[in-house]
């Protein structure tokens, strides 16, 4: 290949990946390479430091053995060099007497929304909550670090500016710093550019509380662990509090033994899905903040079908708030249902049999299956059984008549009175309403 194609070939390829990225990522990583020699076998680039080799190398291999020649093992033929330090200028050390200040990349606002006021608790977040707590009262001296992990949009961040705002606002002389992973990366590849990595090293260092978001991205990224994994090790020695959120718990991490064993030191809390009455509890906040009343039984709609993640619910009541505000109407089952359309789930139900609602009902209102087929007209045995002959009517897919049978032998119009008593009483009674969603809940199970 000619030297002058195969220059062609490495612009050809900067253009294609520019089309592929941010711009930001764009001119971090790939801007600040240079074609140092050109031969017709292999090109010799110039990079600021081995994490741009790295980088390039870890994310476009492919797209590099396609522009440009390859060796016998099929490896990009590239040779790098690294790009010499430059003197210090006296302007540069006259900087570095200045206090020092936060590095701009990654100066991230707390979300005012994320407080712990803000934050609502159940049984599968108290505990969490309880530490993050402890850990903004007490910081450096309750749990250190606290490593807070669970699915995408549980909490964690929540809790993790919550914790920020908490000691901004108490502990006013602590200086703290709530940074992404990936803000982590990239002020640490612009301070090696701009040659002032020992001054964001003396930063990060200084800091008595470090907030770090999505760990997680930090694996495969040897150099950058390297960079993390001593500062933690700074911080945690002069008993500074730190405080780490991640997808997955640190034995699960892709991350060296050294980082997940001081990852593990303090207390590692996981945030799990919010039950049924929490997911009701937070919709029916969201929708108070935004001025918007839903019915009790449509909150418990929303919630049955919105389940694995609490940042779908403040999309939910966003999406009827705006509904209801551009169309003037208040908000019912059928337009929830319609308006959030394809962000409910619905599971797939197991085959439900008379028997297995027999026994469900049984085990929730403290009655023998015998006695709900009998003909007992005691209130403790009658109601129950009316609430089972709903249930076959809503969850099975039969005639009357052979539901009915089933029952003991009663009659398909016996079903259809206790069917509609049970289905009226539901919209005044609350208790009996749960009462039936946690019989069906016991039915999936």
């Amino acid at each position: 290949m000619l030297t002058q194609d195969l220059e062609q070939c490495w612009i050809e390829f900067l253009a294609f990946v520019k089309k592929s990225c941010s711009n930001a990522e764009y001119q971090n990583w790939l801007a600040p390479i240079n074609v140092l020699e050109i031969t017709t076998e292999s090109i010799t680039l110039e990079v600021p430091n081995v994490f741009v080799r790295e980088y390039l190398l870890d994310n476009y291999k492919r797209e590099l053995a396609h522009f440009l020649p390859t060796r016998e093992n099929q490896e990009p033929a590239i040779d790098f060099v690294i790009a010499e330090a430059k003197p210090a200028t006296i302007e540069a050390a006259v900087v570095k007497d200045e206090p020092i200040a936060a590095p701009a990349i990654i100066d991230l606002k707390l979300n005012r929304s994320y407080t712990f006021d803000h934050f609502i608790e159940g049984p599968s977040n108290q505990f969490v909550k309880s530490a993050a707590l402890g850990v903004a009262s007490r910081p450096g001296k309750s749990y250190n670090p606290l490593f807070i992990h669970g699915g995408v949009g549980l909490g964690k961040t929540h809790l993790l500016h919550s914790i920020g705002h908490y000691i901004s606002d108490k502990h006013k002389k602590l200086k703290v710093q709530c940074i992404t992973t990936e803000g982590f990366i990239n002020d640490l590849v612009e301070s090696l550019r701009s040659k002032s990595v020992d001054q964001m090293k003396k930063f990060y260092r200084s800091l008595d509380v470090l907030l770090v978001d999505d760990i997680q991205f930090l694996q495969s990224r040897l150099n950058f662990e390297e960079e993390f994994c001593n500062t933690f090790e700074s911080l945690i020695n002069q008993n500074k509090q730190i405080v780490i959120t991640s997808d997955k718990p640190p034995s699960q991490l892709k991350l060296s033994e050294r980082l997940i064993a001081r990852m593990e030191w303090g207390l590692v809390a996981n945030i799990g899905i919010p039950d049924l009455e929490t997911r009701v509890a937070i919709l029916q906040y969201k929708a108070e903040l935004k001025g918007l009343k839903i019915p009790s039984q449509v909150a418990f709609f929303i919630a049955e079908h919105i389940f694995n993640n609490v940042r779908q619910l403040e999309g939910a009541i966003n999406r009827l708030s705006a509904y209801s505000g551009l169309m003037g109407f208040d908000i019912t089952q059928e337009i929830a249902e319609n308006t959030l359309g394809e962000m409910l789930q619905y599971v797939p139900h197991k085959k439900v049999t008379v028997d297995s609602i027999l026994k469900s009902v049984s085990s929730m209102f403290n009655v023998r299956v015998s006695d709900l087929r009998g003909t007992s007209r005691q209130k403790e045995v009658a109601f129950p059984r009316q609430v089972a002959m709903y249930l076959a009517k809503e969850l099975i897919n039969d005639s009357l008549m052979k539901l009915a049978s089933a029952f003991g032998g009663k009659t398909h119009s016996t079903l259809l009175h206790s069917w509609n008593k049970i289905r009226k009483q539901i919209e005044s009674d609350e208790t009996l309403r749960r009462q039936i969603q946690m019989t069906k809940q016991n039915l999936e199970a």
